[in-house]
């Protein structure tokens, strides 16, 4: 079983060998009517007439060669799946042409950092592909050389386990043939690939109570710097300094003396989580478990928010796996395998800047629009959460939490979330870090500023990561 890693050399060798039999079978050829040499002429057309015989043979193969992936989405999305799916993929390789093909081998890719092999058995028909991090298992072979009657179809079928949250390309499939006595070779991509949507796992909050600084909420609290004028508690005699729109004027038209109004502090529970995916804050050590780790604790976050009613939204300056995959590298060069298996694999790099931002909103359908974004982010080296924060203000949603999921602070990205807390911004801050010490320089001067801080050590800690003291 061949993977990425054992590719065999590229066809260019195989272009120049047959370059060089050309060149000796005309030197043959015309020595040989120099000399008056029937035998060497008649050995050289000979030649000459196999190596046209097996280029036509060879691309005939080549055409009539018909892949097809039978688990694409009918509505061209997607395919969207929880973690621990396993997900079927079957693809048919069909003779369309009159000739019977010898050979042809079809490998489907799989991106190579997905899914590796590490075990086979004896007679290869079962093949597992993983790594201790691996977000993904792969049982049965996806490479086959197969001979092929006209009109005949064979399948290759195998199996994808999701492991892990992520965006994951699989396919396409790259075909190679030749003529049957390995003269000519040739390569070019068959089945378009199917794009897998891991979505992040879901925790359920026992409560989650950061409320924002905004009136007119649904959660009444201790204290606000505003009251909520919806929420009238009482009255009271008029005091110096009350307002005038705070007059209540039928019990002072009643009393003959000026009464005020009496409201209620109020809050609502909305937040925009902002996740923190630079990669200088984000360090390899740690990863995947810790920015997996931030995507469950934003996806709940998130779920938790959706079923009580309250808005939400997200920001990240992470990069969208999306953008990775190269969309015209599905032609392919179907001379060289090398090119075709390189252009079609998902890109490993972007420089894109633009962070991914979605709107303050409530519904089902928004909190599965964040949900794919959260499954489809990966760390960048692109904006850090400062620049973030600075570039993206004017975006950000003033009437919710700005909820910070973040693993390092450094001193820039503390001086700009106590920037906007101090210009009236409500400001959380969850730090995903597994050593007390590390959360506790990064809290010190956060919790100076009354930002309210939560420590994220590991997954169990999502269930009460969000309680904040207020009374409803």
């Amino acid at each position: 079983m061949r993977t990425e890693e054992s590719r065999p050399a590229p066809a260019a060798s195989t272009g120049a060998s047959l370059s060089l039999v050309s060149a000796v079978v005309g030197l043959v050829l015309a020595l040989g009517m120099i000399a008056g040499a029937g035998l060497w002429m008649m050995a050289a057309i000979s030649v000459a007439g196999v190596l046209v015989l097996a280029s036509l043979v060879s691309r005939k193969w080549a055409d009539s060669v018909r892949v097809e992936r039978q688990e694409l989405p009918k509505d061209g999305r997607d395919l969207e799946v929880v973690i621990g799916s396993r997900v079927p993929v079957t693809v048919v390789v069909e003779n369309r042409g009159p000739l019977p093909i010898a050979w042809a081998l079809i490998e489907d890719l799989l991106p190579r950092a997905a899914a590796r092999q590490i075990t086979s058995d004896a007679d290869s028909t079962l093949t597992k592909y993983h790594a201790s991090n691996s977000p993904l298992w792969v049982e049965g072979p996806r490479l086959a050389a197969l001979a092929l009657m006209p009109g005949a179809t064979r399948p290759i079928r195998y199996s994808v386990e999701c492991r892990r949250r992520g965006y994951f390309q699989i396919g396409p499939t790259v075909v190679e043939t030749g003529d049957p006595v390995g003269m000519f070779r040739r390569y070019r991509l068959g089945a378009a690939p199917m794009f897998i949507t891991v979505l992040p796992k879901i925790q359920l909050l026992s409560t989650y109570e950061i409320g924002s600084r905004r009136p007119i909420g649904e959660i009444r609290i201790r204290e606000n710097a505003i009251n909520d004028p919806t929420r009238l508690r009482g009255i009271r005699q008029w005091q110096v300094g009350d307002p005038m729109r705070s007059v209540h004027w039928a019990a002072t038209a009643r009393t003959g003396t000026l009464h005020s109004k009496v409201y209620e502090p109020s809050s609502i529970l909305g937040a925009t989580v902002i996740l923190d995916m630079h990669v200088d804050t984000n360090p390899d050590v740690g990863e995947p478990a810790r920015t997996d780790l931030a995507v469950t604790a934003a996806a709940s976050i998130v779920a938790a928010l959706h079923d009580a009613g309250e808005p939400f939204g997200l920001a990240t300056n992470g990069r969208d796996a999306a953008d990775r995959v190269r969309q015209e590298g599905f032609l392919g060069d179907h001379r060289v395998r090398d090119l075709a298996t390189q252009t079609a694999r998902m890109q490993s790099s972007s420089d894109r800047l633009r962070p991914v931002i979605t709107d303050v909103d409530r519904g089902p359908v928004h909190m599965k629009e964040i949900l794919r974004s959260l499954a489809r982010t990966e760390r960048t080296d692109g904006l850090s959460l400062a620049e973030f924060l600075v570039e993206c203000e004017s975006r950000l949603s003033n009437q919710t939490t700005l909820l910070v999921i973040l693993q390092e602070a450094p001193p820039e990205s503390i001086a700009a979330l106590v920037s906007l807390a101090r210009r009236g911004w409500a400001v959380a801050v969850v730090v995903n870090t597994l050593d007390i010490n590390a959360f506790s320089s990064t809290a010190a001067p956060l919790i100076a500023e009354n930002i309210h801080v939560s420590h994220l050590p590991d997954e169990d800690a999502i269930l009460d990561v969000c309680r904040a003291q207020m009374i409803r």
